[in-house]
C-alpha cells in the first residue's frame, strides 16, 4: 500500500562505518564494531532495497566507505555537510523529495529485526490511518523503554521537524499535535534497537540470521556473573 497518493521513501542516516556504535567501546573491540556496523548497514539497505513499499531510498553520511556501501544496494548517498542526526536527516530528506517522495520514513542502521517484511508492516499500518486531505501522518516505533523514536514516517515529508535525541517520541508527539497531524504509535518487532551490550547478546539470541553471528554479535560482550 501506498501513502497517499505517490511514493514512499527510506533515509538512513549512518554517521561513519569507524565511529559509529562508540558506546559499544567497553563490549566490542574497534575491528568487531567495524563488522557489527557493516553487517547492520547492509541489512538495512537491503531491507529498504526489497521492500515493497518504498520506491528510493537514502543513504546520508560522512563517510566515503559507507557511501560506497550504498551503492551496492541501489541506493542514493548524500555527503553530510551539516553537523548533527537531524539536520542530517533533513538533507537527506530533500534529496527525497526531490527524486519524487511524498513521504519519507526514517530507518537507523541499529535495528536488528529489520527486514522488507517488518517495514512494510509499518508502510501498511500506516497507509490504514492516512486520512486523505488531512494536514498528515506522523507515525513513530517507539524504543524499547518507550521514551526515544526507533522509526520515524512522515507523510507529507515535511509534516514535522525530525527531533531525534532525548525524548524524542514526546518530541515528536508534540510536533504532530502543533503540526494538525495524526499521531500513530506502532510496536512490533522494530522497537529492538543495539545501544548495549545487552542489546547485542539479545540480538544475537533472537535473531535466526546467521549473519548476526557471524558479526561477532554477543562475543567480548559483558560478563554473566
Amino acid at each position: 500500500m501506498t501513502i497517499g497518493h505517490g511514493q514512499t521513501w527510506a533515509v538512513v542516516p549512518l554517521r561513519g562505518l569507524e565511529d559509529a556504535k562508540t558506546r559499544l567501546g567497553g563490549e566490542l573491540d574497534a575491528e568487531e564494531r567495524l563488522e557489527l556496523v557493516v553487517v547492520m548497514a547492509t541489512r538495512t539497505l537491503a531491507a529498504a532495497r526489497d521492500a515493497r513499499g518504498l520506491h528510493g531510498t537514502v543513504l546520508v553520511t560522512a563517510d566515503p566507505a559507507a557511501a560506497r556501501l550504498a551503492v551496492w544496494f541501489g541506493a542514493r548517498t548524500l555527503v553530510q555537510r551539516l553537523p548533527g542526526l537531524n539536520a542530517a536527516i533533513r538533507e537527506a530528506r530533500a534529496v527525497a523529495v526531490q527524486g519524487g517522495a511524498d513521504a519519507v520514513i526514517v530507518l537507523p542502521i541499529d535495528l536488528p529485526a529489520i527486514d522488507a517484511a517488518t517495514i512494510d508492516e509499518v508502510l501498511d499500518r500506516a497507509a490504514t490511518e492516512h486520512a486523505p486531505g488531512s494536514p498528515g501522518l506522523v507515525a513513530a516505533v517507539p524504543d524499547r523503554h518507550g521514551t526515544g523514536t526507533n522509526v520515524l514516517l512522515l507523510s507529507p515529508p515535511d509534516v514535522i521537524e525530525p527531533a531525534f535525541g532525548e525524548d524524542s517520541l514526546a518530541a515528536h508527539r508534540r510536533a504532530a499535535a502543533a503540526a494538525g497531524a495524526r499521531f500513530l504509535e506502532l510496536g512490533g518487532p522494530l522497537v529492538a534497537d543495539v545501544d548495549t551490550g545487552a542489546d547485542l547478546m539479545a540480538a544475537e539470541a533472537a535473531s535466526s540470521d546467521p549473519s548476526v553471528a557471524g558479526a561477532g554479535l554477543g562475543h567480548g560482550g559483558p560478563d554473566a556473573s
